[in-house]
């Protein structure tokens, strides 16, 4: 026992020990009571404590508990198996029920937005839903990672989660996973409008800046006069994405400004962009780096957003390894629309604002593009028939 209890202090004592040889030895010595409290508590733990536990258990308990102390729902401690999730999501690949979610204000684990055409969209749920139980666990104390990696797995294996909305109350859904492969960019020509073309983003990745290009390539060839770019539920994804999509539809100039603690710096456009009229539809399910996008083609003027507020996530966080397979996802700075707009926990609001039910916009987007069935887009179709005619 003596001789774990010492190994373990041996490892505190090689923390502090960093912190003197990195240069923060102020930190040492500004906070010499409370490093004394950590390392009583570390001593007594493993000799008082009635159920044993392992010096990597309590070195990995004081990391998440430094992490919890942020009070930050986006900073997280990522595991193997959490960051290879997460490395998958961001390829555009994975086993799930393809939802993106987060915290709200009270804690809640919230759904931002269904991927369109996975499983969970097809179930029904929606922008806005609650989770509150994942396989019969709470959600009420777990953080986004842990429930994200919750639903993921082998696909042909089952899920049950149990959401709340507002006039509904709970509901219990099986969702059986699949392989969840998110083609981000979709378009066409509007068959009721063949004038104007549809471009429909549904994240940011590695891919869809290239995917975007293509399209718009091929739709050239169709003599389209209007555009009309639909973000809704579309929850973001990889900053640099949303930049090169930004790049092709506004001016040259700054994309968006991120402010770190360490200063401030612009992601420009080289420009030119697409010089036709163009109608960006948004809605809650529209966030970070779909944000972004908004927040350039609205601040620049270059098109008019319809629909609903954006959800308002104004936070880039940046992953950093520890190790080989372990990782820290931690906020490290805000990011700002070209006219400086912080429009976290704000959102972004619409041009035109047409609101719609849950309901209508699953629909809509199912067979998107579908302007007899989607309100929204008959409003971009008519803005952009004022602007062609």
């Amino acid at each position: 026992m003596f001789k774990k209890i010492a190994y373990g202090l041996l490892v505190l004592v090689i923390i502090v020990s960093l912190l003197v040889t990195s240069g923060l030895s102020y930190l040492l010595f500004t906070n010499y009571d409370n490093l004394g409290r950590l390392i009583k508590t570390y001593t007594l733990i493993k000799a008082q404590a009635l159920e044993p536990i392992s010096n990597d258990e309590l070195i990995l308990g004081a990391m998440e508990g430094m992490i919890n102390a942020l009070e930050d729902p986006y900073s997280v401690y990522l595991d193997e198996a959490t960051y290879e999730n997460l490395q998958e999501r961001m390829r555009g690949t994975y086993g799930g029920v393809g939802l993106l979610i987060t915290k709200d204000k009270d804690g809640k684990l919230v759904v931002v937005s269904p991927f369109r055409g996975t499983p969970a969209h097809r179930e029904g749920i929606v922008s806005g839903d609650l989770i509150t139980k994942i396989n019969g666990q709470s959600t009420d104390e777990m953080d986004l990672e842990m429930a994200a990696s919750l639903m993921q797995g082998e696909p042909g294996t089952d899920v049950v989660i149990i959401t709340f909305r507002e006039n509904r109350g709970e509901k219990e859904i099986k969702i059986t996973r699949e392989v969840i492969t998110i083609p981000s960019v979709d378009g066409s020509i509007i068959t009721e409008a063949p004038d104007i073309a549809y471009i429909s983003l549904t994240m940011f990745n590695e891919n869809t800046a290239s995917e975007l290009s293509r399209f718009l390539m091929e739709l050239k060839g169709e003599g389209y006069k209007g555009l009309v770019l639909d973000l809704r539920n579309n929850p973001g994804g990889n900053l640099n994405a949303a930049v090169e999509v930004a790049d092709f539809f506004i001016p040259e100039g700054p994309v968006v400004h991120i402010v770190s603690k360490y200063g401030s710096n612009s992601f420009k456009a080289a420009g030119p962009p697409i010089n036709v009229p163009m109608v960006v539809l948004v809605n809650s399910g529209s966030a970070s780096a779909s944000e972004i996008v908004a927040g350039a083609i609205q601040d620049t003027g270059v098109g008019i957003l319809v629909g609903e507020k954006t959800f308002g996530k104004g936070l880039v966080q940046t992953i950093f390894p520890i190790g080989e397979k372990a990782a820290l996802k931690l906020t490290t700075a805000k990011y700002l629309t070209p006219n400086k707009q912080d429009i976290n926990e704000k959102g972004i609001e619409p041009d035109v604002e047409v609101i719609v039910t849950p309901e209508e916009l699953m629909n809509a987007l199912i067979e998107a593009p579908n302007p007899k069935d989607d309100p929204q887009l008959q409003k971009a179709i008519e803005l952009l028939r004022q602007k062609i005619q």
